[in-house]
Formats: C-alpha cells, sequence, structure tokens
C-alpha cells in the first residue's frame, strides 16, 4: 500500500507539474505564431512566437536558439483614404486589402456624405460592421465642401457635433476651407471647436499653403495634411508641428516629391492612398509605399512606424503594435527586401493568406440619391462671343490643375472641341435637380474620338464629363443619368458602363469583378487617345474645388485661388457658357 500511494503521489506531482503546459498546448484559444517579431515600439527584431488568445496577444516568447525565415509586422494602416474612391463599399474594399497587409484604414466618408448626408455615413458603419477589418470613420466638416456647387446634403455644426460625441467616430475629417479656416469664419471654428470639445484630432486639406497662412491654418488646431505636392510644404507643415500624411493614390502621387522627409521628421510622417481606384487596390496598397521608401534606404524601423506606430498613436486607433496585451493585428512577410506579404491577422483571426483573400462576402444592399433628367445634345453648345477662353489644363499624377486661356476652335459660331490641340469640351452636369449643364474646356485628356463621363466626381458627385463630340458628350451623361449612377465610355455606336448604384459612388458586386471592369473601362479610354496614367480618377477631381487653380461645378468655372466663379470667356462680364 505504501509502494502504490507512492507512485500515486509521484504521479499527481508529475501531473501538477506539466499541467499548465498541457493546459496551453491543449487549450484550442490559444494560436501560436512564429517569426522573428518585428517590435516598432522598442526598435529591436527577435526570433519568437506570438501566444494569442481570443483577439488579443496573450504573451510573447523570446525564442533565442531558434531561426526564422521569415518576420512578423504590425499590420499597415491607411492614415487617409476614401473608402467611395475604390468604388466598393467598405466590406469589398477590406476583402482586397488585406491581401496586401492592410489592417485598418483612417477613413473619411465625405463622398457619401456629399450624396446622401448622415444616412450615407451610415451606411458605411454598418457595412464596414460586418467584416473583420478595422475602418475608424470620421466626422466630414465639408458638406458641401464649397457654395459654389451642388450637393445632396449639408452639415452644419449641430451635425458634426453630433457626429463627433459618437464613439465610433475618431476625428474631424479634413477640413478643406483653409481660407475659412484661415480667416476664423464662424461655423468652420465652431466645428473645429467640437472636435475639440471631444479631444479628437483634426485632419487638414491645404494644397500649396505656406509661410503665415500655414501658420494660421495650423494654429487652429489642424493637426495633419495629405495635400502636400511640393517638398517645402511638407518641410513647413513638419517643422510647424504637423503631420505629412505622403500619398501614393491613383492619380495622386506625391511619394517622390516628399520622401526625404520620412528622415528628417520620421514621428511626423505618415502613409496614406487618399483615392485608390480598384484596379490599383488589388495590384497593391500601403505595402507598395513600404517598399519605396524601404527601396529609397530608409531605416526598416522609421518606415514601419510611418505606416503602422504614427497612425495609431496620432488617432489613438485599436489597433495591434505587436506589444503584450495588444489586438492580435499583425502581417507575416517574407523578407524587407521583396517584402511579399503571406499572412494577415487582424484581431488573431487570419483574414489573407498568400494572396487570397479570406473574408467572406457580405449582403450589399442599395442606397441612392439621382433626379438628374437626360440631356440633349444642344445643352453642350457653347455660342462664339468671340475672344479667349480659360481653360482648365489638367495635369498627369496631380489633382492640382493650371489656367490656360486659348482661342476656341469655332465652327458655324459654336466654339467646340479641338483635339489636335487637345482642348476638349468639359461638362458637369447637376444629378440632384433639373439645371442646365455646366459646359467649358479641358486641356491634356488626349482624346482623339469618343467621350468618358463619371458619377463620382470630387466632392458633390455631379456628372462630370469630357468628350471630342457633343454627340458622344451627351450618350455618355446619359448613360450614366439612366443607370444613377456609374462611369461611363461612348465612342459613336459603341458604349459601355461600370455601374456604381450605391450613392453613384460604388458597385454592389464583388470587388474584383469591378476591378476588372474598371481595368476594361480605363484600357478603353486609353484606347481613345488618353495619355493619362488614370482618365477616370484624373476626371472626378476636374469637379474639386478646393484644390487649385481652376475646376468646374455645375454652377460654373471656379478660380480655386481666389475662391470665386468666373466666365469662361476671357475679360467678358457675368457667367455662365456663352
Amino acid at each position: 500500500m505504501r509502494k502504490i500511494a507512492l507512485k500515486t503521489l509521484a504521479a499527481l506531482i508529475i501531473a501538477f507539474a506539466v499541467l499548465p503546459l498541457i493546459r496551453i498546448s491543449a487549450d484550442t484559444r490559444i494560436r501560436q505564431v512564429s517569426g522573428n517579431i518585428v517590435d516598432v515600439v522598442n526598435r529591436s527584431i527577435y526570433p519568437g512566437t506570438l501566444l494569442i488568445e481570443g483577439d488579443k496577444i496573450k504573451d510573447i516568447v523570446k525564442e533565442e536558439n531558434k531561426d526564422f525565415n521569415t518576420f512578423i509586422i504590425p499590420g499597415l494602416i491607411d492614415a487617409h483614404v476614401h473608402t467611395e474612391s475604390s468604388m466598393l463599399v467598405p466590406s469589398e474594399f477590406a476583402g482586397l486589402a488585406v491581401v496586401h497587409g492592410t489592417v485598418a484604414t483612417v477613413s473619411d466618408p465625405h463622398e457619401i456624405a456629399n450624396v446622401l448626408g448622415v444616412p450615407g455615413v451610415e451606411y458605411m458603419l454598418a457595412n464596414a460592421a460586418k467584416v473583420p477589418f478595422k475602418f475608424y470613420f470620421g466626422a466630414s466638416p465639408c458638406v458641401p465642401a464649397t457654395s459654389f456647387e451642388t450637393s445632396g446634403a449639408r452639415f452644419d455644426a449641430a451635425v458634426i457635433d453630433s457626429l463627433l460625441k459618437r464613439r465610433e467616430i475618431k476625428y474631424l475629417s479634413e477640413v478643406m476651407d483653409y481660407p475659412g479656416v484661415i480667416r476664423r469664419d464662424p461655423e468652420v471654428m465652431s466645428k473645429i471647436a467640437a472636435a475639440k470639445k471631444y479631444r479628437k484630432p483634426v485632419d487638414g486639406h491645404a494644397p500649396g499653403l505656406l509661410g503665415e497662412d500655414l501658420k494660421k491654418y495650423a494654429a487652429a488646431g489642424i493637426t495633419t495634411d495629405h495635400e502636400s505636392y511640393m517638398y517645402r510644404e511638407g518641410l513647413q507643415e513638419a517643422m510647424i508641428g504637423m503631420k505629412v500624411l505622403i500619398r501614393e493614390g491613383s492619380a495622386a502621387k506625391n511619394f517622390d516629391a516628399l520622401r526625404n522627409l520620412i528622415g528628417k521628421f520620421p514621428d511626423s510622417c505618415m502613409f496614406c492612398s487618399d483615392d485608390k481606384h480598384p484596379n490599383d487596390l488589388v495590384n497593391g496598397h500601403i505595402n507598395q509605399i513600404v517598399k519605396r521608401a524601404l527601396a529609397s534606404g530608409f531605416d526598416k524601423m522609421t518606415v514601419l512606424r510611418c505606416a503602422t506606430y504614427n497612425p495609431v498613436k496620432h488617432y489613438g486607433l485599436d489597433v495591434g503594435l505587436l506589444q503584450k496585451g495588444d489586438p492580435a493585428d499583425f502581417v507575416v512577410i517574407d523578407n524587407f527586401g521583396n517584402f511579399n506579404i503571406l499572412e494577415t491577422y487582424i484581431n488573431g483571426r487570419l483574414v489573407a493568406k498568400e494572396g487570397r483573400s479570406l473574408i467572406s462576402r457580405v449582403p450589399i444592399p442599395v442606397l441612392n440619391n439621382f433626379s438628374a433628367q437626360e440631356r440633349t445634345k444642344s445643352d453642350f453648345k457653347i455660342k462664339d462671343r468671340g475672344g479667349r477662353v480659360n481653360v482648365i489644363e489638367a495635369i498627369d499624377g496631380q489633382i492640382i490643375t493650371r489656367k490656360g486661356e486659348y482661342l476656341p476652335k469655332v465652327i458655324d459660331g459654336y466654339a467646340v472641341s479641338d483635339p489636335d490641340r487637345d482642348i476638349l469640351k468639359i461638362t458637369v452636369v447637376n444629378r440632384y435637380n433639373d439645371a442646365p449643364p455646366a459646359v467649358a474646356f479641358v486641356k491634356n485628356f488626349g482624346l482623339k474620338r469618343g467621350a468618358i463621363a463619371s458619377s463620382f466626381a470630387h466632392d458633390s458627385h455631379n456628372v462630370v464629363a469630357v468628350g471630342v463630340s457633343d454627340e458622344d458628350l451627351v450618350k455618355a451623361v446619359n448613360l450614366v443619368i439612366r443607370n444613377r449612377g456609374g462611369l461611363a465610355l461612348a465612342d459613336g455606336n459603341r458604349e459601355d458602363l461600370l455601374p456604381l448604384p450605391v450613392a453613384g459612388l460604388m458597385s454592389d458586386q464583388d470587388g474584383y469583378l469591378v476591378a476588372d471592369q474598371y481595368a476594361r473601362l480605363d484600357a478603353e479610354a486609353k484606347a481613345l487617345g488618353s495619355n493619362l496614367r488614370a482618365p477616370y480618377m484624373t476626371l472626378s477631381f476636374m469637379a474639386l474645388l478646393v484644390v487649385p487653380e481652376i475646376k468646374l461645378s455645375d454652377k460654373g468655372l471656379f478660380d480655386a485661388v481666389n475662391f470665386k466663379l468666373i466666365d469662361l470667356w476671357v475679360g467678358q462680364d457675368g457667367q455662365g457658357n456663352g
């Protein structure tokens, strides 16, 4: 009996000694992911194993004697994006973004807010909540962006306050009315005051702003800018304490101009896409900016902090940084040379593996606001008044434009498109009311025939189109109107369309299918002669009044430097098409 008792006691001692190990290995809630852990907080890399319980990192075990051939980095963050610009609802955007290691976005619902108001914001929140991805939405203060265009909604200070008090609204989105901030407009300042009341950061939007005006803008409480396109802009912003969001989107590409700020002001830089069309999102996201920064020779810790740590700290995001107790948000890569994304985890859940999204599609309801009536060819005629016309000069790879003055081509008393000089008609058609279209001229689109049109037209999202002939122009515009939104192309008897039934901004289809459809239209636009890298994205910015120098709204040509409507004809009084 004594021997049996001793054996039993010994067995119990052994069992209790190994019990913790047995519990950890047998408990299905504990998952392990091993690799070279990149700790951006403490700026170190070490071999280790993440112990994940639920959606958190329960512990991190250092594996001093093990050699791993993969690296675990924090999940990448897009520090400023209009999700709508992908033409995908949030749930579909997430499915494409996670493949590239993106786990979170700082998303401004400015586009849908201008079309549908608060119900549009609610739509984005509801759809985003259905997928395992971290969308952080802001309250958009510029709805509409200016009083010189027609939008579908208006956000006053009371609306902004009601949005900012909500826990899920993390910040005040880009304050585009920088002249209003500089002159301390009471309505603009009350919106900024609301953000300060709730201790939420304020995003900026001030292309080309420098010197004392920039200081006044920042002093009002503006903390970031993603519109810098010159190095001296970003330098001045960083020197006065603003965060510089280095942008590489489908149309606006500012990395080359601003990249040296990464080395000089590493804690002041973040990466963003701002606007990313679906075919570009299929090919890459923030990972592309990281790869370019690494290839430029910047320290890997500095680069990764720009893509992870800096936005987490600035916006107070609930995104993990590979610390014990953090949300288990991380990415497994092969190495820093190739930077291939092998796996993406969000809240401990594997959401992408080896180039394939593991996020399931969810139902997509349709919500819209589209009341435009079809137009006739006569709506786009411009009677010659003699003299020169103000012309929008598009710039490839930028959202800014230049103002030119040219003698128009005139046939039978009417000013017409002149493809030989690449001066084409451009129109903006009010989508909310039945009103005469605004018609002007644009240069550098390169079309030799046909027309392209879109209901994705920053910021009020009326219908914008450019074309070689009035016949094709009206066909493209009416194709968008009949379908209550979309991207269209017309070339004689040939018509093509990517429908955007959700607010005239987004598709209700699979993200990869939308990307294929967009790529087809993009190729067709280039086949018509356009040499722009992104013809439809560039077209969408021709109606963005808050960016210099000259743009077109549904009310007419707009001088974005002096903030006023101007006549199409140089030196003539009044406003209008002629």
